[in-house]
């Protein structure tokens, strides 16, 4: 049985998410929660919630929360926001804002 939840659109880069999803993969809910809350990343604030969501959503299934972990997290790219930045002589370059889909998957241990 596995415990889901997804966060769309978030705005920070997909690349900036994976690496701290690859730090927490594989472990414990409570020691991928202290992880994320001692690691100095923007990622972070983001992937507390959804880590408490996907808990939370374990709970509402029955599940023994003591027992799980982090099976499965991944994150794709969104939709990219394009924006215009006013350069010298007339110029204009683009800007992109890149936003992110995320994805954290509880499994409970055998």
């Amino acid at each position: 049985m596995e415990a889901r939840a997804t966060l769309r659109y978030a705005r920070i880069s997909p690349r900036k998410v994976k690496v701290v999803l690859d730090v927490i993969r594989g472990k414990d809910v409570s020691m991928a929660s202290a992880i994320l809350k001692n690691t100095p990343k923007a990622a972070c604030e983001y992937l507390i919630k959804l880590l408490n969501s996907a808990a939370a959503n374990a709970d509402v299934k029955n599940m023994d929360t003591s027992r799980l972990y982090v099976a499965e997290c991944f994150v794709s790219p969104g939709p990219i926001l394009r924006r215009i930045r006013p350069r010298a002589q007339g110029r204009a370059f683009e800007i992109q804002k890149k936003t992110s889909h995320v994805t954290l998957v509880l499994r409970e241990k055998e």
